[in-house]
């Protein structure tokens, strides 16, 4: 007879204190972050990082046109000796 009478109060008094405990703590909000907050004077912008990016593609690039025009100087300078050389072996066939 005991039992049935902490049994009915055991399914109440549960849920109740689940209800108690979720009014008494404080509600996440939906701008916290999970983990550590970095402030934001901390943080770098990413503009910053876009920009830096930026540099360095430019940079890159400009290695790479310089490489090309260096090479294509090279080329041509070697094309222009075989020329010379054939002319100069034709004219002294000739």
């Amino acid at each position: 007879m005991l039992a049935p009478c902490l049994l009915r109060r055991a399914i109440l008094t549960v849920p109740l204190v689940f209800v108690v405990a979720l009014l008494v703590s404080e509600p996440v909000r939906a701008d916290q972050e999970a983990g550590t907050a970095i402030p934001a004077e901390s943080r770098p912008c990413v503009d910053c990082h876009a920009f830096e990016f930026m540099q360095r593609a430019l940079q890159d690039l400009k290695k790479t046109a310089y490489n090309l025009d260096t090479r294509t100087e090279t080329l041509l300078l070697q094309v222009e000796k075989r020329n010379l050389c054939d002319c100069v072996a034709a004219n002294l066939l000739n």
